[in-house]
């Protein structure tokens, strides 16, 4: 009689059993595993969504045409991330809706850090996205108006950019260290993407008829 396969199964830490038990805010990432690859726990951020932490977890998220801002407080050594579809919203959204718009998302992500202990003068950003990954939105421009949006945002609210990965054609998906402030970015094949070109493909049908009116980062 054939032997059945065995089921692998990811590690479950001290630490990643802390994380899971969390009770988790409006719009907070709460998808948590343990990542092989790194040997480490990591939390995914899906779109509309941010994560804070004071130590080192993988902050993870794959991009499109949306944005994602690594926030980092080097005194503190507090860290966040978000990831947003669009510039504005309509002024409709609440909860967890509103985190898909940059004009919330940045304002939940700072928030979010001062309340760990991070402070506003001291933090820097890293930026990642705004991918040009659908032929089919070349006339809405989404990657290029959420690039500039959160560079604007930024500058306004002086927190320097010291690294970033944006525009281009190239899906990204991006590991932030929220402790240590290090980055790490991959570019993907967009053939290989359905679920984030779907994504995108959404992103698209929302705002289409408003249409018609420093640091390092390292490659893995």
């Amino acid at each position: 009689m054939a032997l059945a396969t065995p089921v692998r199964t990811s590690p479950s830490t001290p630490r990643l059993q802390l994380l899971k038990s969390r009770t988790r805010k409006p719009g907070e990432a709460s998808f948590f595993w343990y990542e092989t690859q790194f040997g480490n726990e990591a939390v995914k951020i899906l779109p509309g969504e941010y994560f804070v932490y004071h130590e080192d977890i993988l902050i993870m998220t794959t991009l499109g045409s949306c944005i994602a801002v690594c926030l980092w407080d080097r005194r503190a050594r507090i860290g966040g991330m978000n990831h947003f579809m669009l510039p504005d919203g309509n002024g409709s959204e609440t909860g967890t809706s509103s985190g898909r718009y940059g004009s919330f998302a940045m304002e939940i992500l700072v928030n979010e850090m001062l309340k760990l202990g991070a402070t506003r003068s001291t933090l820097e950003a890293k930026v990642f996205g705004g991918g040009q990954v659908l032929s089919g939105m070349n006339s809405l421009h989404v990657g290029e108006r959420n690039t500039a949006f959160v560079l604007d945002y930024l500058k306004a609210e002086r927190m320097p950019v010291v690294s970033s990965d944006v525009l281009d054609i190239y899906p990204r998906k991006v590991c932030f260290l929220p402790a240590s402030g290090k980055a790490m970015v991959k570019r993907l094949a967009s053939a290989n993407n359905e679920a984030l070109l779907a994504m995108e493909r959404t992103a698209a049908q929302r705002i289409a008829p408003a249409a018609s009116g420093g640091g390092s980062v390292d490659l893995f």
